[in-house]
């Protein structure tokens, strides 16, 4: 038996919005965009290079659900983006107004910081 995350659904406020959001601020790949009715779509997004799981954006649909955007896991970090350039990374956050929640520190296992 083989398995594997396909897709990881992520709430978020409005499609396009988010789309421009992971495009343009985080330099996300744009994978699908299939409209499934006038109020929901089906959106993927993926870091560059990215040959497994994507990002489902999912608009919220009821209160309960926008209550969660930005807040998914109760204030755990809820992704992990491995890169294989930090800094340029960093600098190309900062300079695309990404907001830096902790700012980057050194780990035994790695540069981290929490956006």
């Amino acid at each position: 038996m083989k398995q594997q995350l396909a897709h990881i659904a992520l709430v978020v406020n409005d499609y396009d919005e988010a789309i421009a959001i992971y495009t343009q601020k985080l330099h996300f790949a744009f994978i699908e965009d299939t409209v499934l009715s006038p109020e929901k779509r089906w959106v993927i997004v993926t870091p560059p290079g990215n040959k497994g799981c994507g990002l489902l954006l999912a608009k919220a649909a009821t209160d309960e659900q926008r209550s969660r955007i930005g807040n998914q896991t109760g204030g755990r970090v809820f992704l992990f983006l491995y890169t294989n350039n930090f800094d340029c990374d960093y600098k190309n956050f900062l300079k695309n107004g990404v907001k830096i929640a902790r700012p980057p520190v050194t780990q035994p296992y790695g540069k981290v910081v929490v956006l």
